[in-house]
């Protein structure tokens, strides 16, 4: 049995209702085209692309591919946002995925030139508005997912959302496995996306000593929510660097904070006075609030630590708990395929009466 076509595959224009998210510092030209050419559909994490390689890495991916079947992500409050939305205009990129979208004019922009947006939710109501604000599909983000994520699971959320939204809904957060595509097309999702099993692949750019790292989790409670960061719910690999923000008081994690952005600074422009200012106002006014307003503006750098460095324990290493059941890097090629292979024999079984034969073939599309 085939796998059916979806709204995804159909809308999107891949082969296979497989979705690669954007992860920083991981989801670059060669992981989306090694996403895309193996049949699935990929974004590029423009939030940690410099804004001056952002168009490069687009040509590079159509060059790889010869497609612009792929996406780019972007988060409204980078500088660049406006540029990121101009890119995926010019270059008539099939889709843009966010967090925190772009408002309702922007939507409509996008949509008018072709692109479809897809943003990223962990709640019903989030989903409900994001359908309202002209969501052309929409990923739901279980508990189970890494990096920023809500409190319900995958399995609540995705038919909480699939009754309350007319868009095609795509399952995140706990999949890695051909039997969790079928359980989700199944369930009426028009595919499902992954980050950590599209990370831990030998097509990743991830250094070998993060990718041991984790590979190295067998344990799912050893992949952990904290709110150490930025106050904000995180799923990630338990290591010292997020130990010693959470047993750090306010003071001592806004000297934590500024100490890790040194490069931020660098980055940024900002001069050690203005740095001594922020310090001198956290005494006066809120440590914790501060702390936490600094180590949001420096995530990508503490991912940089650990995904560009492969200092693993230096900085975050953001994380699905299905990474404690992987215990092994293939090729992304493998993967696709293995996942697809797997999901038919699935779907054959709960199927049987929509088997290829000989004399034809029928498949069913979900909704």
């Amino acid at each position: 049995m085939s796998l059916p076509a979806t709204p995804l595959t159909e809308r999107l224009g891949c082969r296979y209702p497989i979705v690669q998210t954007a992860m920083g510092w991981v989801s670059d030209a060669g992981l989306v085209a090694a996403t895309t050419r193996a049949g699935g559909f990929g974004f590029l994490a423009g939030a940690t692309i410099a804004p001056e390689s952002l168009e490069a890495e687009i040509l590079k991916v159509i060059e790889l591919t010869g497609s612009r079947r792929f996406g780019l992500n972007f988060h409204m409050f980078q500088a660049n946002a406006a540029d990121c939305v101009a890119l995926a205009i010019r270059h008539r990129l099939a889709a843009v995925s966010y967090g925190r979208g772009p408002d309702a004019s922007t939507v409509a922009r996008l949509k008018e030139a072709g692109v479809l947006c897809i943003p990223t939710v962990g709640a019903l109501k989030h989903a409900i508005k994001a359908e309202a604000m002209g969501a052309d599909m929409i990923t739901i983000q279980g508990s189970e997912g890494g990096g920023h994520t809500g409190s319900v699971p995958s399995t609540i959320l995705l038919p909480q959302v699939l009754d309350s939204v007319k868009v095609p809904v795509i399952a995140a957060g706990g999949f890695s496995t051909g039997r969790g595509l079928a359980a989700a097309l199944a369930a009426g999702a028009a595919g499902i996306a992954m980050g950590t099993r599209f990370l831990m692949t030998r097509d990743s750019p991830t250094p070998a000593a993060t990718l041991e790292r984790y590979l190295a989790v067998e344990d799912p409670a050893h992949i952990k929510v904290s709110l150490a960061v930025d106050g904000m719910r995180h799923r990630m690999i338990d290591n010292a660097f997020i130990r010693r923000l959470e047993e750090a008081g306010p003071l001592r994690r806004l000297l934590i904070a500024l100490g890790s952005a040194r490069r931020w600074q660098r980055e940024t422009g900002m001069t050690h006075r203005q740095a001594l200012g922020i310090l001198r106002r956290a005494l006066r006014e809120d440590p914790a609030a501060l702390a936490q307003t600094v180590m949001a503006a420096n995530q990508p750098v503490l991912l940089q630590h650990s995904m560009v460095e492969g200092r693993a324990e230096a900085g975050i290493l953001p994380s699905g708990q299905v990474a404690a059941a992987i215990d092994r890097l293939v090729s992304v090629e493998e993967l696709i395929a293995t996942i697809v292979n797997d999901a038919e024999r699935c779907l054959a079984r709960l199927f049987p009466a929509r088997q290829e034969t000989a004399e034809g073939s029928t498949t069913t599309e979900v909704n």
